[in-house]
């Protein structure tokens, strides 16, 4: 659906989300910096398209979603409704965009033990998600228990993606980080220049090689945006796994980084409505684009903030944004 230009509202929430750069016709190329390495085995990291450029000039993209106090997206907002500062600087936004592009998705899912009791609603979530799909949009199937798997490859075949989910078993320790770098990996063979990473589970992690803040820095490095949904026990009761309890917490940095945001689903029977509201959040998200008034391409991480105006008649608003990206290196 086209976005129109007027100011409105749309209910919605988020599962877990890596969104990648729009790239306008005019963009030549796409950088390619070298970030730090990461500690784990055998991975070399490439930094993945939220920093453009041609010949003399960097774009930067920057997604972002606004949202009202009763956590509705707001709608039409304009270019000049948007402030945006890079290390304390303001930019000046070249481009703003809204519209309703294909999507690439990265469905991973969580078979461990502790997903057990959780996984027939789990998956009438995921059911329901891969239904919001557009015939342009494709989808991969990460699953993971004592380690990450490749399911599927990218498809369009929505209910080949649907089969696979309903003959997948639980059962072992969880590899939540390591499918999540899995993810990331596997997006670079997208087609879409949007591009997402859904997670369900219930963010507990006990068998991955990466650590917490090794994922922090691939996030970082990887330019996405990351929202999060767990299947979250209500309360805190004896029987519950260190890793169950840390859960929230683990996905909740992880979102942090990226300026987006954790939902948890502590009653089962709200994944399905939260996987039907999860497409109106992929197709209602502003992208803010600009080009670094510093110019320099040393590598380093730039510190972003977004403001928003607040348009009349509107209660508060909240803003989620990227917080930042690393520079082109030379």
């Amino acid at each position: 659906m086209r976005r129109r230009r007027a100011r409105c509202l749309v209910e919605g929430a988020v599962f877990l989300i890596a969104l990648g750069g729009l790239c306008p016709g005019r963009i030549a190329a796409q950088s390619n910096p070298s970030p730090k390495s990461l500690d784990a085995p055998g991975q070399k990291q490439e930094s993945p398209p939220g920093v453009l450029f041609n010949a003399d000039t960097t774009l930067v993209l920057i997604p972002a979603t606004v949202t009202d106090s009763s956590n509705r997206f707001v709608l039409g907002l304009q270019k000049q409704d948007f402030h945006l500062l890079e290390d304390g600087v303001e930019q000046t936004i070249t481009n703003l965009s809204g519209e309703d592009a294909p999507l690439s998705i990265g469905l991973v899912f969580d078979l461990s033990g502790s997903m057990d009791r959780k996984l027939r609603i789990s998956r009438q979530a995921a059911a329901q998600f891969l239904k919001t799909m557009n015939p342009e949009d494709e989808v991969l199937l990460v699953a993971f228990s004592d380690h990450a798997k490749l399911v599927s490859g990218f498809t369009s075949q929505i209910e080949e993606v649907q089969n696979q989910l309903m003959s997948l078993q639980p059962g072992g320790l969880t590899a939540l980080l390591d499918a999540v770098e899995m993810g990331l990996q596997e997006m670079k063979n997208a087609k879409n220049a949007r591009k997402a990473i859904l997670v369900i589970s219930d963010g507990g992690d006990n068998n991955s090689r990466y650590s917490s803040s090794q994922i922090q820095s691939l996030v970082r490095e990887a330019d996405v945006q990351l929202y999060a949904m767990g299947v979250f026990e209500p309360s805190i009761f004896a029987g519950l796994t260190k890793e169950e309890i840390s859960g929230p917490r683990l996905l909740a940095e992880i979102a942090e980084q990226t300026g987006g945001r954790v939902f948890a689903a502590t009653d089962p029977s709200d994944l399905p409505n939260v996987a039907t509201r999860i497409g109106i959040e992929l197709r209602n998200q502003y992208v803010l684009a600009y080009s670094p008034k510093s110019g320099s391409r040393d590598g380093k991480y730039r510190k972003v903030e977004v403001k928003v105006a607040q348009p009349a008649g509107f209660s508060s608003l909240k803003l989620h944004w990227r917080l930042g990206y690393y520079a082109p290196s030379q």
